[in-house]
């Protein structure tokens, strides 16, 4: 008898789509959380070979900021338009201007989130979430299980958590709960980059070195934008940055690089003792707690 070895890509790609089946097969209505950042498009991707050649069974959702990268816009909407998926948008501005959430003075829009994916998930009915955590960005997150229960309102309880010996998952739960689900629960930012690279996944442009206007704030250097930055006694400079993650630009920093090809990034991201949260996102500084604050609150 002849012996299959699975490579270490293997095995994470065959969990991440048997995620995906088994999701699909016990839910009604999941969706996808898409923001145009390198873990949704990697899931997207997984989303795509798992249910091959039919089409994806669930749409994708944006929680938009409006403070977003012009070129992760770009690249979500012709991705969107390119596979043929339905793409829904629950808007920070529209909860601002109903009055559901507040501006903050910092500008940060990041925090505000919670509200509008809460709002989405309710008015679509949608019954699992897919989310790109990984248990090597953040504490809270290495506390997660693949299916994690939320209650009606959306929060997150450890208590309430289930085991998931011999990757069996469960995903009963109440009318008005619903799971989120992490297919890239075991993976690291290496194993994403160099997943990437095998399966030669196209990103977002700022993903890789290129000259940008940034200042320094509290040690990360940030683009401008309509959300307030640079301050009077903050200075503008053309430095060469890539981003290691995407999400709000008035709290993702960029990093010093010149890593402008695929292979040079897996370098780079091996040499790092740094995740690229704890480098590059300044919402998860606010305390040891921002992130378990923003679970049981009903966010991640």
């Amino acid at each position: 008898m002849s012996t299959v070895t699975l490579t270490q890509l293997d095995a994470l790609e065959s969990e991440g789509i048997h995620v995906m089946r088994e999701v699909a097969g016990e839910f009604e209505r999941p969706v996808l959380l898409f923001s145009g950042g390198k873990d949704s498009i990697v899931m997207l991707h997984l989303a795509r070979k798992a249910f091959w050649p039919a089409p994806v069974p669930f749409a994708l959702m944006h929680v938009d900021t409006g403070h977003n990268f012009p070129e992760v816009i770009e690249y979500r909407d012709r991705v969107v338009a390119e596979h043929g998926l339905r793409l829904v948008v629950a808007s920070v501005q529209d909860a601002i201007d109903d009055g559901r959430v507040a501006e903050r003075a910092d500008g940060s829009r990041n925090p505000l989130q919670t509200v509008p994916l809460l709002d989405g998930i309710t008015a679509n009915k949608f019954d699992a979430v897919f989310g790109g955590g990984r248990r090597d960005e953040e504490k809270a997150r290495a506390k997660e299980r693949v299916f994690s229960l939320r209650d009606e309102f959306g929060q997150w309880d450890p208590r309430r958590q289930r085991p998931e010996l011999w990757d069996l998952y469960n995903g009963r739960h109440k009318p008005g709960e619903h799971v989120r689900v992490f297919p890239l629960s075991n993976w690291t930012e290496l194993d994403v980059w160099r997943y990437i690279e095998r399966e030669q996944i196209e990103l977002p442009a700022i993903y890789y070195s290129h000259q940008r206007e940034v200042f320094l704030r509290d040690g990360m250097w940030l683009a401008p934008g309509g959300w307030g930055g640079p301050r009077a006694n903050e200075t503008l400079e053309v430095r060469t940055v890539r981003y290691r993650t995407v999400g709000d630009m008035s709290c993702t920093g960029a990093v010093e690089s010149t890593a402008s090809t695929i292979p040079e990034v897996i370098t780079e991201v091996g040499a790092s003792r740094l995740t690229e949260r704890g480098a590059t996102r300044a919402d998860d500084r606010a305390s040891e707690a921002a992130m378990e604050d923003r679970k049981r609150e009903g966010y991640f």
